[in-house]
């Protein structure tokens, strides 16, 4: 074990700095820093104007970055927390920037701001609800974070609830904060969800595939049987469909597809849809 702890060490010691556009899709380790040419360098790509990558809005730069999982900001550089695949997703204006982050497979789930997720109520403490997302410590959710609740009109949630909501508050040094209502005070989705179906818990890694935009596996699950299904970024799904034995042949079906390739998924919608 000391060969690869030594080479690992000197690797990282190697290459600190190296520039992120040259390691997009490629494994990243941590402590390591990220770079990006200036934008306003006319040298070129790969010049010696590459600097480490300034999240500051400098009178020089103007890019706007946004760091996802797995990236930590540390004044103004930008430095590889998680071990994994470093991605990048390029801003709608095309002014370059963009979101960064890095794809890891891990079992824990960090809360993170934004996150949808499904928790489990475990404990009513005054006006607050105690859920449980998954986490190292469990998320704080207000009766007032449901749509239409007031002093008097209290929702009806109780201890073992299914809650489908999000993060407002996920940082390190805070207990998360969950609401069941989006910026326009409307549920949108949110909220208790019903007490039929069945929650089983997959990756997080199989969770992002599925949320993809190009998801075929949705589409052909949509296809099998009428069903109702919540995703939650924590790993955790939802799904009821008319009986209960077409709830399980969802279930089992969406926790095998990470390991499936395209066509032997084709192959088993094939044959239930003939069954």
């Amino acid at each position: 074990m000391a060969e690869p702890v030594s080479v690992a060490a000197d690797y990282l010691a190697g290459s600190r700095a190296r520039a992120a556009r040259t390691v997009l899709g490629q494994v990243v380790l941590p402590g390591e820093e990220l770079l990006l040419p200036e934008q306003e360098d006319a040298e070129g790509p790969g010049g010696a104007g590459e600097r480490p990558l300034s999240l500051n809005a400098g009178a020089r730069s103007r890019v706007r970055v946004v760091c996802g999982p797995g990236l930590r900001r540390c004044g103004d550089r930008l430095l590889v927390t998680k071990c994994g695949r470093l991605r990048h997703k390029e801003p709608g204006s095309g002014s370059g920037g963009g979101v960064y982050w890095v794809d890891s497979q891990q079992k824990r789930y960090v809360p993170v701001k934004g996150d949808h997720v499904i928790g489990i109520v475990t404990a009513k403490s005054g006006d607050i609800f105690k859920v449980d997302v998954g986490g190292s410590e469990p998320a704080s959710l207000s009766y007032l974070s449901f749509e239409g609740a007031t002093k008097r009109n209290r929702p009806n949630v109780q201890v073992g609830d299914l809650i489908y909501g999000q993060f407002v508050v996920a940082n390190k040094d805070m207990e998360p904060e969950m609401v069941c209502i989006d910026s326009c005070g409307r549920a949108n989705g949110m909220g208790v969800i019903g007490q039929d179906g069945l929650l089983f818990k997959v990756t997080l890694g199989l969770i992002r595939k599925l949320l993809a935009p190009d998801c075929e596996i949705i589409q052909e699950v949509g296809k099998l049987y009428p069903l109702e299904i919540v995703f939650g970024m924590n790993g955790r799904i939802w799904v009821k469909a008319k009986t209960i034995q077409q709830t399980l042949i969802l279930a089992n079906i969406l926790e095998a597809c990470e390991h499936m390739t395209s066509d032997q998924r084709k192959q088993i919608f094939s044959r239930l849809a003939e069954s």
